[in-house]
Order: structure tokens, then C-alpha cells, then sequence
């Protein structure tokens, strides 16, 4: 397990974290590249958009997860919709969701007045049907699972 508070400056260094428990649990080449850049999406985000830090944590159930939270307004929508198709770049940005959501295996996100959680999963073996992930207190997930 790994949880770590993040800012703008610390994002690479959460990330090369992350990598090495990654590493450890067994994932590697391709997958490890991709469920990597999904998370830091999701960590850039909660920087850029989500009150300018957020936190991370990590852990291994039977397969990984990695839940990034900010401390943003949110969404208007508690359980927001992730784009299914690749977004038009704009200068705000648009294409950290979808980019997260094409890589892991799957996204949920949740967002209320304390700000976002986006929840990734990634199967060791391969990209299986994964089921919703349960935290690492065992409380079920929190939203809709897109593969």
C-alpha cells in the first residue's frame, strides 16, 4: 500500500512511487506504462483543476488500485460521466479522463462538495473484466466501471 499527499512539485516523485510498488506487485512493460500515465492524468488533474494538490493511495486487492482525490468544488454531478470518445483538446485542457479511462482497465469517479476521487484499476495478467474495486478498508466502489 502507498499514500502520499501531492502538489504540483511532488507529482513526479508520487509517481516514481507508485512505479516501484507497481513493479513490485508485478505489473510491467506496456501496462505498467499505461496505468501509470492514467494516474498521473488523474494526479495532474487534481493539481490543475482540483484546488492544486490532492492525495493518492494505492493498494493491491486481487488486482491494483490506485484512488487520486483533490480538494476541489467538484463537478456538478456526483458521479460524472467520462468521455467515451476522444475529446477536442482545448486550453484548459479536456483529455485527462478520457486518456485515464483508456488506459487502466477501469475508471470511476465521484465527486461532492469535498471534491474529486477518481478510482483506476489494473489487472496484473491483463486486461480481464474487472470488477468494480473495493478500498482498502473494504467499502465497495463508488461508481459506474468503464473497460
Amino acid at each position: 500500500m502507498l499514500q502520499a499527499e501531492f502538489d504540483g512539485d511532488q507529482v513526479a516523485e508520487v509517481r516514481r512511487a507508485l512505479t516501484e510498488c507497481l513493479l513490485v506487485a508485478g505489473l510491467t512493460g506496456e501496462r505498467l506504462d499505461d496505468f501509470v500515465t492514467a494516474v498521473n492524468e488523474a494526479m495532474t488533474n487534481a493539481v490543475r483543476h482540483g484546488g492544486g494538490r490532492g492525495e493518492l493511495r494505492f493498494w493491491r486487492r486481487r488486482h491494483l488500485i490506485c484512488e487520486i482525490r483533490d480538494y476541489g468544488r467538484g463537478f456538478g454531478d456526483p458521479q460524472p460521466t467520462v468521455p467515451t470518445s476522444r475529446p477536442r483538446p482545448s486550453a484548459s485542457g479536456g483529455m485527462g479522463l478520457w486518456l485515464a479511462q483508456e488506459l487502466a482497465d477501469s475508471i470511476e469517479v465521484r465527486s461532492d462538495a469535498d471534491g474529486v476521487r477518481v478510482r483506476l484499476s489494473m489487472a496484473v495478467t491483463g486486461p480481464a473484466d474487472v470488477p468494480a474495486a473495493s478500498g482498502p478498508d473494504g467499502t465497495a466502489g463508488f461508481g459506474p466501471s468503464h473497460a
